[in-house]
């Protein structure tokens, strides 16, 4: 059947209170929602078989078949559907049970309106979200596979395209990018998208290793071939036959053992350390540096001709600060990651946080990022991370520099991410404080809740 329609989605209202039911009805349905509803949790059911909805709003308490025994039954046939149970029964053994069985949020009666509302926009958000994401895979093309890469900025979205052009060939792949980019994930997105993607996946960080450990670890060496090596080594390469190889860092690789990759690369050959056969090798090599490389051609550190072997097909992976509109995407992906990790209930960032967040200027990048919001999680003591819980480099971003990364901001990003900042800007200089952040801002305070639940802050 045909699903409700209207602007802001639809919602099944669930409970067997028929005042309470009539009564969500009235005030969602003011909120701009299709809403239908069902008074018993096998009703609820049936009605998801029957028809889609956007979201399920379900009382636990009810006569023949309770919230927790329909949220089961129904993320069984539809676990992409967000569900929010709602007692008066509150307790934390329910939330946790309800949690682990699939729900989306918790809230208890009676509602507080203004939090029922930012939980349906968040839940609406996640669901809008997944097919934002559906349809980038789409515009990039039918099964692409982005793996655990996550951004929709126009940047990743011009880098995801290049990726999905070159994935299916056979193109030797030069990542570039500064440390912490991301870079090892663009080039599993390329072996999870090329002909390759059912063979090994082998990658090697060539700062980590020792030079004299380095020729071993790529080629493998024979018994006997030096002190300790007491059997036979296969190496990198021969794990990867037949799949793709990432080598990061290879700007860090010696001279020395530059000409013996550039000699596979050319003859598609190896030899153990310490043995004479020719092994064949079929190997689709990836590097990646954060080093200008051909500073380092010009500095006699790195090889011209291997860098042009290594260089049919570059892609630049832009810095955080470049594309500051992923933030709030990953920073809300790693909250839900470590809370789960640490088993805390923490339902995002407040406006605050999340303002530091986007001002900040993330020389580490998204490993940098990532950290800073694990950090967060293990202190937050509520519901929400506050700025307090990040590092003190990101929590007290001085002045000036604020000033210069809103004019950044205001330079480069489109007309919605300046509505954000301008929003998140007076919200912490109001202390928090809604109802005076709209009056500053010449809209209602209901409006005020729409934009920050639209941005993903609340």
């Amino acid at each position: 059947m045909a699903k409700p329609s209207s602007s802001a989605g639809s919602i099944l209202v669930v409970d067997d209170d028929r005042a309470h039911r009539t009564m969500l009805s009235t005030l969602l349905g003011g909120w701009g929602y299709a809403v239908q509803e069902a008074d018993d949790g096998a009703r609820a059911i049936e009605q998801v078989h029957e028809k889609s909805y956007d979201l399920i709003l379900m009382d636990v308490r009810m006569v023949e078949v309770s919230g927790l025994e329909a949220l089961s039954e129904i993320k069984s046939f539809n676990p992409a559907i967000p569900i929010i149970i709602m007692t008066a029964y509150s307790s934390v053994e329910t939330a946790v049970e309800a949690l682990k069985k699939g729900a989306y949020d918790y809230l208890s009666k009676p509602l507080d309106f203004d939090e029922l509302e930012l939980a349906i926009g968040r839940a609406m958000d996640h669901t809008r979200l997944k097919v934002e994401n559906r349809a980038l895979k789409e515009t990039l093309g039918v099964g692409f596979n982005t793996g655990d890469i996550i951004g929709r900025s126009r940047v990743m979205v011009e880098l995801l395209e290049t990726v999905a052009l070159v994935a299916p060939t056979e193109a030797t792949v030069l990542i570039t990018g500064e440390s912490g980019t991301g870079k090892e994930l663009i080039a599993s997105a390329i072996h999870l998208n090329s002909p390759r993607r059912e063979k090994p996946f082998i990658q090697l960080n060539c700062a980590a290793i020792t030079e004299t450990l380095l020729e071993s670890e790529l080629f493998g060496h024979e018994r006997g071939a030096f002190t300790g090596a007491d059997r036979r080594k296969e190496g990198r390469f021969r794990l990867a036959n037949r799949g793709s190889m990432f080598l990061d860092e290879i700007s860090e690789m010696s001279v020395a053992m530059q000409a013996k990759l550039l000699r596979v690369l050319q003859e598609k050959e190896i030899q153990r350390v310490g043995g004479e056969e020719v092994l064949r090798v079929d190997v689709r090599v990836m590097a990646a540096t954060n080093r200008d490389l051909k500073a380092e051609i010009e500095g006699g550190r790195f090889r011209e001709d291997l860098y042009y072997r290594l260089n049919v097909v570059t892609l630049a992976v832009p810095a955080l600060r470049e594309r500051r509109e992923d933030i709030p995407l990953l920073a809300q992906h790693f909250l839900d990651s470590f809370a789960e990790k640490n088993r805390k209930q923490i339902k995002g960032f407040t406006p605050q946080a999340m303002d530091r967040l986007v001002r900040y200027h993330w020389p580490g990048n998204v490993r940098e990022l990532m950290n800073a919001v694990e950090r967060g999680v293990i202190l937050c003591r509520g519901d929400y991370v506050s700025e307090m819980d990040f590092p003190l480099t990101v929590s007290e971003v001085d002045a000036p520099e604020q000033e210069s990364v809103r004019e950044e901001l205001l330079a480069d990003l489109p007309l919605e991410e300046v509505e954000k900042v301008t929003i998140l800007q007076t919200l912490e200089s109001a202390g928090g404080n809604k109802s005076e952040t709209a009056r500053r801002l010449g809209i209602t305070r209901r409006t005020l809740h729409k934009k920050l639940k639209k941005y993903g802050v609340m």
